[in-house]
């Protein structure tokens, strides 16, 4: 942990106002933003403020532990890197950046379909971290020889996205001109010139492409891939689709994007190895439950099956022990660690890992616990 870096930037919300600074406007937009009003994008962070403990003290010196196992892999702490689409947009060469972290750290790096970067380069940088989160692609063709490329390159876990039926309408990101590819106009032209630190690194990594899915797009032009996206990407999951899934992949499934306790035991009889509670980070249904909020009936309803992860609104190490303490395994976080590299370039992903893990290991002290798993005990009900 840098001492410099965390007395000038010791939270999140740092990162992100210093990001927003950094970061084209339209670009930006597209990385903050929800979908209509931001209800439930800024309902997740409140729903998890509510979440209080009790704290006990007298116990002397603790020594916290976070290591967590999952799917028989350890990983330094419950926290991972959940995927973000149009990462290169957001900064360019993130996708790096974040599959290198994940490396160092020990902790889940989870690219998306529809990041900037392919399989097989991302994959061996990430050194056996690596998750792929797939949409699923109505060709079942295409679907399997992605399958096979992703397991070739040394993704181990695969996480199908359920929570996207059709894309939402993300007023803001109309407002903001973006497009795919972006479309030079003087507005955005401007937005980008005040950014020369993004600049730099979009000289460095080139513009964004759609690098996992250009094999399947009648050409490797971005507008091609996008249209291939829209037409041909998503929309097709149901259950016999994803019995399919975990016919065609040996190794650990995930189902993300669950909210509903119903769909959550079906998940689980059909035999994937653990459910994802996420409301998207309030991006597809602004009137949707809060991912905390979903959280609980959730884990009382799988009673240990299978493991239960969790993301959507997390901002610091607190939020962390909060989804610890109603149940859930294991957390994700997007957004923070896309602040993080918007801040501090290549740095910034490694500076969110520290402070979402400094907030976790003082929370155990605060609380008066050694291991997550006791968290609840000190929940007030």
């Amino acid at each position: 942990m840098s001492a410099a870096l965390m007395d000038r930037f010791p939270s999140i919300s740092d990162l992100e106002a210093r990001a927003r600074l950094r970061i084209p406007s339209f670009a930006w937009t597209y990385l903050e933003s929800g979908t209509g009003a931001d209800v439930a994008r800024d309902e997740n962070t409140a729903a998890l403020a509510k979440v209080k403990f009790r704290p006990q003290f007298l116990k002397g010196v603790l020594e916290p532990k976070i290591e967590t196992e999952l799917f028989g892999v350890s990983y330094s702490a419950p926290i991972g890197i959940a995927p973000v689409g149009l990462t290169g947009l957001i900064w360019p060469g993130a996708d790096d950046a974040l599959a290198k972290t994940a490396a160092e750290k020990q902790i889940p790096y989870v690219m998306s379909t529809v990041s900037t970067t392919s399989p097989e380069a991302a994959g061996p940088l990430s050194s056996g971290m690596g998750w792929f989160q797939l949409y699923p692609p109505r060709d079942l063709d295409i679907r399997d020889d992605l399958l096979k490329r992703v397991k070739a390159s040394g993704f181990t876990t695969l996480v199908v996205t359920a929570d996207v039926p059709t894309p939402s309408r993300r007023e803001r990101q109309r407002k903001a001109q973006l497009r795919v590819p972006p479309k030079i106009t003087p507005r955005v032209a401007a937005s980008a010139a005040r950014c020369p630190f993004w600049l730099a690194a979009l000289r460095q990594h080139g513009m964004p492409r759609f690098k996992t899915l250009e094999p399947y797009a009648d050409s490797d032009a971005m507008a091609a891939t996008a249209g291939f996206v829209g037409a041909r990407l998503g929309g097709s999951l149901s259950w016999d689709y994803l019995a399919s899934l975990r016919a065609n992949w040996d190794g650990p499934l995930v189902v993300k994007g669950i909210l509903d306790s119903d769909d959550a035991q079906r998940c689980v009889d059909l035999g994937v190895d653990a459910v994802w509670v996420s409301n998207h980070g309030g991006r597809q249904l602004d009137g949707a439950v809060s991912s905390i909020d979903a959280l609980v009936p959730i884990v009382a309803q799988l009673d240990g099956a299978v493991p239960v992860l969790f993301d959507s609104g997390i901002r610091d190490g607190l939020d962390i022990a909060r989804a610890l303490a109603l149940g859930a395994d294991f957390c994700f976080a997007g957004r923070p660690f896309m602040f993080g590299l918007g801040a501090l370039g290549d740095a910034g992903a490694h500076h969110v890992y520290d402070i979402l893990v400094d907030g976790l290991l003082n929370t155990l002290h605060q609380v008066g616990v050694e291991e997550t798993a006791d968290l609840k005990s000190r929940l007030i009900n």
